[in-house]
């Protein structure tokens, strides 16, 4: 078994970088540590970091956007592949209303197994679940990080 230190990073691709980072910016406090481009690609990265966690976004030439079936959580489960990234918060409710005062599109507020979750785009489309970290399926996460504290210790 490799040991993890835990998630280093996730990536999107976008079709404007600038915009992009003022959106992360805005909306989830992120804020840029680095910039780069991948030689011979023309592809532009820039990497932010927010609440302990890092961002890759690729911004490639020509780059086209997502079909509309990956832009739909319930359809996107079809497709093999990653699905969305969650960012977890303590109150779904006030989430919400702070993201449709900010003016982010909401795709669904998902109710499932006793949990909460919001799905929005980003500003190109990406699929984003706000997940509320409390209820019953939160409780057993904790219940069981406590039962089996070897794995879930870095």
């Amino acid at each position: 078994m490799i040991k993890i230190n835990g998630v280093n990073h996730f990536a999107i691709s976008v079709g404007d970088l600038e915009e992009s980072i003022d959106w992360y910016r805005k909306i989830f406090g992120f804020e840029v540590f680095d910039t780069s481009s991948i030689p011979q690609t023309g592809i532009k990265v820039a990497h932010m970091v927010g609440n302990g966690l890092i961002l890759e976004i690729f911004c490639p030439p020509g780059g086209c956007n997502l079909p509309k079936e990956r832009t739909i959580p319930n359809e996107d489960l079809l497709t093999n592949g990653n699905k969305h990234i969650s960012f977890g918060v303590p109150d779904g409710t006030k989430a919400l209303e702070q993201l449709k005062a900010e003016g982010v599109e909401i795709v669904m507020e998902a109710k499932v197994d006793n949990t909460y979750g919001i799905f929005i785009h980003d500003n190109t489309g990406n699929l984003i679940e706000i997940f509320e970290e409390k209820g019953i399926w939160w409780d057993k996460i904790q219940d069981f990080e406590r039962s089996v504290p070897a794995l879930m210790r870095k």
